[in-house]
């Protein structure tokens, strides 16, 4: 996305519905200023929405997260905005970095569309990785959110979000929200907004009950992330994270790609001039491959 299409998005990237009781989907993408993918899946979901005024039940809702960081394609401007929402940034009402004000930006948006005038409330929070990636939803155990996940064909992680406080899931989640993170491949890969699309589209089908025949780029617009990119549905739990401070100098050993399989003693990176080396016979989630970021890598292991 040039630095020019960026200054033109707009908080609010669309709004659809057909004036029929419902639940409100709520779609948020380019929470990280470096991954624009889900904010032009929105833009092409919105066009085919308008083009062919399906019917469905309830409202979708598709937001843009870190503007300014969008515009320069950084990934955050002061601080990770996928780590400002914790209770205590919410209960004092902190808006002294550029993330937070975009915090307070936001919720002041999701205000707009209020519990009481939706059957229920879904949220879907558009990602990417640095490193090239099969997609995959992360999604936190309380509510039905685990349940809700199992209903679209991907790998499913659980227990990023027990890890790491101050995403924006665990935000919605805490107010009563069902929903999960959707990491659709690599920033820059053109198949992350294929992946992005086809999730809309199905959460559209599951929670709204857009019937998808009435959408004239389907079968396509889905099927290119649930036949051509996903992987058979698994679900894997998080079992370590290596997290770093702002001084350390980390560096990845290089090829290492999300849920490739590792094995003990294997030296994954090196950090401060320290070897770091595998104590799992596990996979690897997330290895940190860019400038930025508190996380290193994290571990995971397939359950039944």
């Amino acid at each position: 996305m040039s630095q020019q299409d960026d200054q033109h998005i707009p908080r609010i990237i669309g709004e659809y519905t057909s004036d029929k009781a419902g639940p409100l989907l709520f779609v948020s993408a380019g929470i990280h200023g470096n991954e624009p993918s889900g904010v032009k899946a929105l833009e092409e979901v919105f066009k085919q929405l308008k083009r062919s005024k399906p019917d469905i039940e309830g409202k979708l809702v598709g937001i843009s997260g870190n503007h300014k960081a969008l515009n320069q394609n950084k990934r955050y401007i002061d601080e990770d905005l996928n780590r400002v929402w914790t209770k205590e940034n919410i209960e004092q009402k902190k808006a002294e970095t550029h993330e937070q004000k975009e915090m307070w930006e936001i919720i002041g948006v999701l205000n707009q569309y209020p519990e009481e005038e939706f059957t229920k409330r879904y949220f879907l929070d558009c990602h990417t990785t640095s490193s090239p990636s099969l997609p995959y939803i992360s999604v936190q155990v309380v509510n039905d959110n685990d349940e809700w996940a199992h209903k679209f064909p991907t790998y499913i992680i659980r227990g990023f979000s027990d890890i790491i406080t101050g995403d924006i899931d665990h935000y919605l989640s805490r107010i009563g929200m069902t929903g999960f993170v959707f990491e659709a491949g690599q920033h820059e890969d053109e198949t992350s907004v294929e992946n992005h699309e086809g999730v809309i589209w199905l959460a559209l089908k599951e929670a709204c009950h857009l019937d998808l025949s009435k959408i004239e780029t389907y079968p396509k617009c889905v099927n290119r992330f649930a036949e051509k990119n996903a992987p058979k549905q698994k679900t894997f739990e998080l079992i370590h994270r290596h997290g770093l401070e702002d001084s350390d100098i980390f560096e990845m050993e290089p090829g290492y790609e999300n849920f490739q399989k590792i094995e003990k003693g294997e030296l994954l990176a090196k950090q401060n001039g320290n070897e770091v080396r595998s104590e799992w016979e596990a996979r690897i989630f997330m290895p940190l491959y860019q400038s930025q970021g508190n996380d290193g890598f994290f571990v995971i292991e397939e359950v039944e």
